[in-house]
């Protein structure tokens, strides 16, 4: 992966780095007395580790644990899991559920408070949508929250009240927090389970690495700390993470970030949410919905405020990592950088969903990298033909622009809100459709070559961290993090993509994954 089409037949690794890539014959002899190992691949094929540029690690592990409504494709079958749940709990117990999508519906339907209310026989309810920037909340936990007709919406968030004023339990972005306040903090038993469930199935993908985002969610940012420490030092499981910090933990972060330097961890950007999503309609565009003229979608944070927290950034020598999906949320990142530039290293915009020419001629000309999600085009079409229009979806997502116009282009998943296989991703990316279906693909002219889509994944993620000078390559003075396949993904066609296996995750020179079967 250092330049296309370039092979290596061996490489020679010590002391958890690439020492020499060449023939068999030559590395064998020029490190004979050095060699400890020798590991046959036996026909498969080593690339660079996979690394997950966006993801959220504990909340990955979250989905792997807890009830996952994310595969729901009708809302009986979204209820009969929620009824099922309920019996499973004690009568004070919470029932917290991940990942609705109504899109998957075929009536489109949103669950009211009221009928969660039957659902739930008198215990509280939080729903998160696939975005999580929706969430549904019933009777009790509005109760609970002190959320009722008078409350106003919060600052860059949306209560959703029906003609008569009342709340129908859908909450939009920063109104969900009103709710998750209330929800009784989850125990270090469970964090520490969620993060080593997470990262033992990232393993079993390919995945040797992640950028994510943990330390605002779990109470106190000391607690998601303990995890990481507890399962990447204390149990040795190897695992490149790289962590964001949201804004809104930045000082409780900055008081005990020296008590935790722990191996295989590092600590990146400030966080900052701009907009929502495209699904809920939260997404902030510079033009009405297509599909609902009466709104434009939702800005977190006024102008003023995105400056200053992109200053605090910067007193603390820090980038920021902006969540932009929307092009009018971009438009208001893009200036606020240019009003306040970093000090070295890349700002980070992460999903970049709707651009325009303006737009990437601006972006050309700072220090960023685009954080990109390809299994969102899978996920968002057909539907957000309907959201955006015909005029405009030319510009959403589009991959082969960005690349084309020399922007650097990390690729993530998003996890867990998409699914976190990055094979799904490099499917996405290359075809532009969902697995199963017979069409040239959603705006085909914006497809990735494979070369570029496993760049993203590899070289990509590691420019997002300026750290490409040694990760991302099959290359000498590089760390030894690799994903091995059972065949060869620039031989075989698109639509067999889904069907290779990971035989071997290696970090740091260990294997900490094989397949077995």
């Amino acid at each position: 992966m250092v330049t296309e089409g370039e092979f290596s037949e061996a490489v020679f690794v010590e002391n958890g780095l690439i020492v020499e890539t060449g023939t068999e014959e030559h590395l064998t002899d020029k490190y004979s007395e050095r060699i400890e190992k020798k590991m046959d691949l036996q026909e498969n094929v080593m690339y660079p580790g996979f690394v997950d540029s966006h993801l959220h690690l504990i909340g990955h592990g979250e989905k792997l644990i807890r009830l996952d409504l994310s595969e729901m494709t009708s809302a009986e079958e979204m209820e009969s899991a929620l009824r099922e749940k309920v019996n499973t709990l004690h009568s004070e117990e919470w029932l917290i559920g991940e990942g609705w999508n109504e899109n998957n519906f075929i009536d489109r339907k949103i669950f009211h408070k009221n009928e969660l209310d039957s659902i739930s026989d008198g215990r509280p309810v939080l729903l998160s949508r696939v975005c999580r920037h929706a969430f549904l909340a019933n009777s009790k936990a509005l109760e609970l929250a002190g959320v009722t007709k008078e409350t106003p919406d919060p600052a860059g968030g949306i209560i959703v009240k029906d003609s008569n004023g009342e709340p129908t339990g859908l909450l939009h972005d920063a109104a969900a927090e009103l709710v998750k306040k209330v929800v009784p903090e989850v125990s270090q038993e469970y964090l520490n389970r969620a993060l080593k469930t997470s990262v033992q199935h990232l393993h079993s993908l390919g995945i040797t690495g992640g950028h994510s985002e943990d330390l605002s969610y779990y109470g106190y940012v000391e607690r998601p700390l303990k995890a990481y420490r507890s399962v990447i030092e204390e149990e040795r499981l190897k695992f490149r993470a790289h962590l964001l910090v949201h804004h809104e933990a930045l000082k409780d972060f900055k008081e005990i970030e020296k008590e935790y330097q722990i191996p295989f961890v590092e600590y990146g950007a400030l966080k900052i949410f701009a907009d929502g999503a495209f699904g809920g309609r939260t997404a902030w565009l510079s033009q009405p919905y297509n599909d609902a003229p009466e709104t434009s979608g939702v800005s977190i944070h006024e102008d003023k405020e995105l400056l200053q927290l992109v200053k605090i950034a910067r007193e603390n020598n820090m980038n920021i990592a902006v969540h932009t999906i929307g092009d009018m949320a971009l438009k208001q990142t893009i200036d606020a950088i240019k009003k306040c530039p970093p000090k070295n290293g890349r700002d980070r915009l992460i999903h970049v969903g709707l651009v325009d020419e303006d737009l990437i001629e601006e972006m050309k000309q700072l220090s960023v990298i685009l954080d990109i999600q390809p299994g969102f085009v899978a996920s968002d079409f057909p539907w957000l033909i309907e959201r955006l229009g015909t005029d405009r979806i030319p510009y959403a997502f589009p991959f082969r622009t960005l690349i084309d116009e020399g922007l650097i282009c990390a690729g993530g998943s998003d996890a867990p809100i998409e699914p976190v296989n990055p094979l799904l991703g490099i499917f996405a990316a290359v075809t532009r459709k969902k697995p199963g279906e017979k069409h040239e693909g959603y705006v085909p002219e914006q497809k990735l070559t494979m070369y570029e889509a496993i760049s993203i994944y590899t070289s990509g993620s590691a420019a997002a961290i300026m750290r490409e000078d040694k990760r991302g390559l099959i290359k000498e003075g590089y760390i030894a993090d690799f994903t091995v396949l059972d065949r060869d993904l620039f031989q075989m066609s698109v639509d067999e993509i889904l069907e290779v296996n990971v035989v071997f995750t290696i970090v740091d020179g260990d294997i900490v994954y094989e397949k077995t079967t």
